[in-house]
């Protein structure tokens, strides 16, 4: 996302999900420090994706592996703000997924945070690549 980009807005999101910032997420300065955000990230996805799918993730063939996050902080979010991780696609491939993710504080409308974050799906025992399984893909396309 270039800085020229409209800031992605909380209207624009079908899935919103729900997350309290915790006591240990604060740093030094009084602010979230930058690590809480990936692990917000990666709970909103595979919570999403387990309630989405009625299955245990985890124990699927295939599985999703982080390949590659980035976020880009817009303001400050503190404990105990609530938020709400808005998720949606930026490319659906044959074996991996790239998700937009935006940190909403509160009732705000517009982001605390905007995230980037790479599945790619991998056969659980082999660990090579292998196409995103069919429960997971059907999970996704609905975002």
């Amino acid at each position: 996302m270039s800085a020229n980009q409209p800031l992605p807005q909380r209207g624009e999101f079908k899935v919103l999900r729900p997350m309290q910032t915790r006591w240990m997420d604060n740093d030094h300065y009084g602010h979230v420090n930058n690590v809480a955000y990936y692990s917000y990230f990666d709970s909103a996805v595979n919570g999403y994706l387990m309630e989405a799918t009625a299955s245990d993730t985890r124990e699927l063939s295939a599985i999703g592996i982080v390949a590659e996050t980035s976020c880009r902080y817009v303001k400050e979010i503190s404990f105990p703000d609530v938020l709400h991780i808005g998720m949606r696609l930026e490319k659906l491939g044959n074996s991996s997924v790239v998700y937009q993710l935006v940190v909403f504080r509160g009732t705000d409308t517009d982001p605390s945070a905007i995230g980037r974050f790479v599945h790619v799906y991998v056969d659980q025992k082999t660990r090579r690549p292998v196409p995103i399984p069919p429960v997971i893909r059907a999970a996704l396309e609905r975002l």
